[in-house]
């Protein structure tokens, strides 16, 4: 049997905590990391139908993308929605797990699976963020620089977009003088000490630095290790927030939105008017008004979100097709994202649903 706690860490493997906005509340919002799972519903939000849902199937878990607990919780007496909805998990012992922001702001997340239903081609983040990666430099004796290196490629160090085991290494000199209660790999105590040294290289997640240098002193054969650990500001290409792509052909307008409409089984799209051919076409899950001027600025001629506010579409019209499907309609496919990724790692272990209970609370009359 698996625990919670395993779930938690393959999620999370996929989709860090540590890339959730600063408004988000991602995580386990209820439950004990150590119960076994027996069932888990997959859901875009959660509320007491869903709840009611996974109680039925006999499911403990649901994992949402919306996360239930937004607002810090002041009391718990059933007065809204989100107090009636957690205290049904309570009582029935269903645990809450939400993947929001930090799901939207990975490569293979919410947009990358709105991009691929619309078919688009050579993705890329649209607004990749700096300031989350490190370089991590240390000194390694030659004979173990190979060992070094697979302990932090192994936590999760070197990786740079689709290539893996990436590291720059320069051979140099190195010179110390051993304390006289030290056990050095080489030298003697009391006596300076003069040989060959590799500096090595890696890039590396700052959200990963404690197991990489977990891992570097574990591989690392010296008492002390000498490393430097540099935060970067570069963009990191894999995170942050929409995506882009193109079109296998450029369309009209109008056989675009066709498109969209049929893709995302939406019965209308408001638009602003807009008349050249579509070949690049930016999008981002939920609410994305704030990516507005980076669509433009990528050279996107359609972009692709919802909850988009009246004065928004001015700056846009006859520069760029805005196209509003919705907020849920843009995002009705993260539970295959959900699906796929514990099913990849736990097999039939434990049940596995996506939720019947449809929780849009928009409709439309024509």
């Amino acid at each position: 049997m698996s625990k919670l706690l395993d779930l938690m860490r393959v999620l999370e493997a996929a989709a860090p905590l540590a890339y959730q906005e600063s408004y988000d509340n991602a995580g386990l919002q209820y439950g004990d990391p150590q119960v076994e799972v027996r069932g888990v519903l997959i859901a875009l939000d959660c509320t007491p139908a869903v709840v009611d849902e996974a109680i039925r199937r006999g499911c403990n878990v649901v994992v949402a993308h919306h996360p239930l607990i937004f607002k810090p919780l002041k009391r718990l007496t059933g007065a809204n929605e989100v107090e009636q909805t957690l205290l049904k998990a309570i009582r029935h012992d269903v645990a809450l797990y939400a993947a929001h922001t930090n799901l939207d702001n990975v490569r293979h997340g919410v947009n990358r699976k709105l991009a691929e239903k619309l078919g688009l081609l050579n993705l890329r983040i649209l607004d990749p963020k700096p300031g989350l990666l490190g370089k991590l430099i240390t000194y390694v004796p030659p004979t173990h620089t190979e060992a070094v290196l697979q302990a932090l490629y192994t936590a999760g160090a070197g990786h740079i977009g689709d290539y893996a085991q990436c590291s720059f290494r320069s051979e140099g000199t190195f010179t110390f003088t051993p304390g006289a209660d030290t056990t050095p790999f080489s030298g003697q105590p009391g006596q300076p000490h003069t040989g060959p040294e590799d500096r090595v290289e890696v890039l590396l997640p700052l959200h990963l630095q404690g197991a990489a240098l977990r891992a570097l002193r574990q591989a690392h054969p010296y008492e002390e290790v000498a490393y430097e650990l540099i935060k970067l500001e570069n963009v990191h290409q894999e995170v942050g927030s929409g995506m882009v792509g193109e079109l296998p052909e450029p369309l009209p307008p109008a056989e675009f939105r066709q498109r969209l409409r049929a893709a995302l089984g939406v019965p209308v799209v408001k638009h602003t008017e807009f008349e050249p051919l579509i070949s690049t076409v930016a999008l981002c899950g939920g609410a994305g008004s704030f990516l507005i001027g980076k669509a433009r600025a990528a050279g996107a001629q359609a972009y692709v979100t919802g909850d988009l506010k009246y004065h928004e579409y001015f700056g846009a019209e006859g520069r760029l097709m805005l196209c509003d499907v919705g907020h849920f309609e843009s995002e009705q496919f993260t539970g295959e994202i959900f699906r796929d990724l514990l099913a990849d790692n736990f097999g039939s272990t434990f049940a596995l649903f996506i939720a019947e209970t449809l929780t849009n609370p928009v409709r439309y009359d024509f």
